[in-house]
């Protein structure tokens, strides 16, 4: 059995502008190095459309907030460095995979963990896997800054990260995160 923490994670959150696709228009990325959540890097970015105000009533950025920001074009080296692991973490990954997927040219994403599935393995018995939920239950939030706030990227992004850290613990090993049922995990050690 292979131990989670000798992989390097990255553990990132988006915010969209509500259009369909949604155009990032926030970004943080956290590092978890060695099992230890590290400091987050975030952007605000300037979409090519406005924020919608659906949006803007999720997160709180209007239009206005992001009119100075760079372009993601603008900022797309210092996103790749960011984004360099072995692994990715988010919470429903899909979702953030596919914007980052489209907003930053030839990006391929490594190998991702979504930590809405994983919680739905490791702690089958909550009524339901919203990141709040989540929170709420594992106490993610003690101790962040008071700036801080749900449905934006860098408080969600370093929630979920804490929340993988409390699920990779959980789960032991990098075979039992993804999935690998003992049997198989130990006979592809053997190759």
């Amino acid at each position: 059995m292979t131990d989670w923490t000798r992989l390097t994670y990255v553990v990132v959150d988006v915010e969209g502008n509500g259009h369909q696709p949604p155009e990032l228009v926030e970004l943080a990325v956290v590092p978890i190095v060695g099992g230890v959540v590290g400091e987050p890097t975030s952007w605000l970015v300037k979409p090519e459309h406005p924020i919608r105000y659906f949006a803007t009533s999720v997160h709180g950025l209007s239009t206005k907030d992001v009119a100075d920001c760079p372009r993601i074009a603008d900022i797309t080296p210092d996103v790749l460095e960011s984004l360099d692991a072995p692994a990715l973490v988010a919470h429903t990954a899909y979702v953030d995979v596919d914007v980052l997927r489209r907003e930053l040219d030839k990006w391929q994403p490594p190998e991702v963990f979504d930590t809405l599935k994983l919680a739905r393995r490791l702690v089958p018995e909550l009524p339901n896997y919203k990141l709040g939920t989540l929170v709420e239950h594992f106490k993610l939030a003690e101790g962040l800054p008071d700036e801080l706030k749900p449905h934006r990227a860098t408080y969600d992004a370093l929630v979920t990260a804490r929340l993988f850290v409390h699920l990779a613990t959980k789960a032991g090993s990098l075979e039992e995160l993804r999935g690998q049922p003992p049997e198989k995990a130990a006979e592809d050690a053997l190759f």
